[in-house]
Parts: C-alpha cells; structure tokens; sequence
C-alpha cells in the first residue's frame, strides 16, 4: 500500500482519481491522527490518504499529530510514503509553482514527538539519506511525463514555527546551504524511518522567502493572492506528478529497500529490560 500525506487541496483532487473509496478511522498508542484515511486504488496501486493538517486546516504545523499519523498508516500496511508539502525557496534557481524532489533536511524543530521508542528504550535509526533514493528516482521517472519543472533535490530547512522567519534567519538558513524552508517535514520523515517505511517528499514552491525583499509598496493582499495562486498551481503540478507515478507498471513497494530494514540494527537495549505491553503496542512498526 501507497500512504500519501499532503494537504486538503491535495486529497480532494485525488479523491476523484481514486477508485473504490472506503474511509478508515485508526486507533494509535498516540492519540488520533489528524483525520480519517481514506483508502482506494488508483491503477494497480492500493493508496491511503492522509489530510496532514485535518479538517478545516485544523492543526498547525507544531500541533499535528505526527506519529498518530505515521503509526496509522503503517498500521494500515503502508510501506511506501509520498508527502507533499508548501515552502518557500531560499535559493534564486528554485522558483514559485516548481516542485523539488527533496534528499536532505536541516531539523529546525523543539516541540514535537519526534520519535516512536521513549517508552521502549534506546533506539537509534541511520538517517544519513533521510529520503529514500529508490522512490526519489521513481519520482523523477515521473516528472519526465509531466510539463512542470521538477528539481532532482534540495535541502529543506524545517523550521518549528508556525510564524515565519526573520529575515536575519532566512539569510541565515540561505548561508547554511538550505534550499528550501518549510515546517511540516519533519519530524514526519524521521518517524517514517522509524515505521521502516520507504519516504519521499515532493516540495511545493509557494513564494521566495523574506531573504528576498519586495521593492516599493507592494499591497499586502495582492501579495498574499498571488502566494495562493502559486501554491495552487504546484498542487495541481504535484497532483500530475503523483498520478504519473503511481500509474507506472514499477514497483513502488520494494521489500529488499534498506528503508524497509531500518530497525535491524537500531535497538540498543537489552531485549529482557524492554516493557513487553510496550513491544506489543508497537509491533506494527516491526513488521
């Protein structure tokens, strides 16, 4: 099964695509996820949905309920994630309404759940590629199908908000190498290591960060009107990327992947002082 999480633009759009729909609520060790998942095909592919920020954009990006989402997916037999996601661009070359394949984050955050195991004990993923390669490559297999520019990678500098940067930070994170700026990334990519799921992030370009000033008296809602009309566009260009892949005859779900084995070597306790309630609450991340 495919899991994507994306936006409610994002899940409208594929609901039409999607063919035999049925709604899922899923019960976590972690409270609720942000909503329902729905689940249907589109092709050969079996695909399960996640609005990421809920009903009515209910949550922001520190209060969505990261591992609730994770955890519900892989207990729905995820093993493949596609998220997608708004930022804004710190580099000149990475222009509003293009998509970027991202492979590498800068983690930014301090107020979130960013892992599956404190109850557990000691558990440490190797997360040196963060991304999987194989289902970034798939993707950019895909993009060949689409019109759209879509960028082979990028650093995302995942800030904890939910207020944007100053413009001493976005100068700051453009210095550091960063490619783009978003806050809904991660701990999301994190925890999907953890669910040994393979992940990919498709990045929507909405806007240039405040690294680059406006000249002279641009009116406020003619530029919010504009960053909205932009992050529209990407959606529907990541709605014609996410389409184009999983209407590929590939394989999108690879058992041999290392992300599929990434707690082989991660537990560090000893097994006999583990919480055996707790090893069976979290056993669907160990399948």
């Amino acid at each position: 099964m495919i899991g994507i999480i994306g936006g409610t633009g994002l899940g409208d759009a594929l609901a039409k695509c999607l063919m035999d729909v049925q709604t899922q609520t899923v019960d976590t060790p972690f409270g609720k996820p942000s909503d329902a998942i729905y689940v249907g095909k589109l092709g050969s592919n079996k695909v399960a949905f996640l609005n990421r920020h809920g009903p009515g954009h209910r949550f922001n990006p520190s209060c969505v309920p990261y591992a609730a989402n994770v955890f519900a997916l892989k207990k729905l037999g995820v093993t493949a994630l596609i998220a997608s996601g708004a930022v804004g661009s710190l580099q000149q070359e990475y222009k509003p309404r293009e998509l970027v394949i991202v492979d590498q984050f800068i983690d930014k955050t301090f107020r979130r759940q960013n892992t599956f195991f404190d109850k557990l004990g000691a558990v440490h993923c190797e997360l040196a590629q963060p991304c999987c390669g194989r289902l970034r490559k798939q993707l950019l297999q895909a993009a060949k199908k689409i019109k759209t520019r879509v960028h082979p990678c990028g650093t995302y500098v995942c800030m904890e908000g939910p207020q944007f940067s100053s413009r001493a930070e976005s100068l700051m994170h453009r210095a550091w190498g960063g490619s783009l700026i978003g806050m809904t990334a991660m701990p999301e990519a994190k925890l999907a290591r953890e669910a040994q799921m393979c992940y990919a992030l498709v990045a929507l370009v909405s806007d240039y960060d405040c690294w680059q000033e406006h000249h002279g008296q641009t009116d406020k809602q003619l530029l919010l009107k504009e960053i909205i009309g932009n992050l529209n566009a990407a959606t529907e260009n990541a709605i014609a990327l996410i389409r184009a892949l999983l209407e590929q005859d590939d394989n999108l779900c690879d058992e041999t992947c290392p992300c599929r084995k990434s707690l082989e070597l991660a537990v560090w306790t000893n097994p006999q002082a583990i919480d055996p309630k707790i090893r069976q609450e979290l056993t669907p991340l160990f399948e």
